[in-house]
């Protein structure tokens, strides 16, 4: 699946919803057992939260956007398929949330292509589920800085922490995740997918039970 949204597949509502349908006809459809996410956007993996559909708007803009950005990690992070990002491109914040709900992250070895949540040096902050998601991914101390700081690493520093699972050329990024979901779909179906639902329903579990608080919050975030 590629992106596919000029000129930064920033995550508009439109987007988002795309993406979730696209996803969901996968999901139903069970000759589909994995999904590799890239970008067809030359050096932009996505550059994250569209801020025009966060700035000027009405709050029920706001509700009903941040309620599209919850589908969109709920529906990744929770989702039966074999999920791989190949991360092709420049990959900050929303771009960030988007791979880290992926099984595996494989990043091209450009100095350009950064990853991670730098929330903070727009003055907002990442949503406690995200928070959560990296948390899982590189431990609380790693996660904490980064988090404070709003930083973005490159590919080395990527692959040294954690967030992302291998660095490799950008010509053989597409391979390398054909390789990847092989491995990963060489698993039986049923164990692979009870397993990772179980690694994950408590993360998850806290935003379902949550929701509404949470576009509450949002909403009088943006709204000031």
């Amino acid at each position: 699946m590629k992106f596919k949204n000029p000129p930064v597949n920033s995550l508009s509502l439109e987007f988002l919803t795309e993406l979730v349908i696209s996803l969901e006809k996968l999901e139903n459809d069970k000759s589909f057992r994995g999904v590799i996410l890239t970008s067809d956007r030359p050096g932009v993996f996505s550059a994250g939260l569209d801020l025009t559909e966060m700035c000027g708007r009405s709050p029920a803009h706001y509700a009903g956007y941040w309620k599209a950005v919850q589908e969109l990690w709920l529906r990744l992070y929770q989702s039966n398929l074999v999920l791989v990002s190949a991360i092709n491109g420049a990959c900050p914040a929303g771009g960030c949330l988007v791979a880290l709900t992926c099984d595996y992250r494989i990043l091209a070895d450009n100095p350009r292509y950064c990853i991670g949540l730098n929330e903070t040096q727009l003055g907002i902050i990442a949503p406690f589920w995200l928070k959560d998601t990296l948390e899982n991914t590189i431990g609380h101390r790693a996660a904490e800085r980064a988090l404070q700081l709003g930083l973005l690493f490159p590919p080395a520093e990527a692959l040294q922490v954690g967030i992302v699972d291998q660095v490799v050329p950008e010509e053989q990024v597409q391979s390398t995740a054909l390789s990847a979901i092989a491995q990963w779909m060489a698993i039986p179906d049923h164990a692979r997918q009870l397993t990772k639902a179980m690694m994950r329903k408590a993360t998850a579990s806290r935003l379902v039970t949550q929701r509404d608080a949470d576009v509450q919050n949002f909403v009088s975030f943006i709204s000031k």
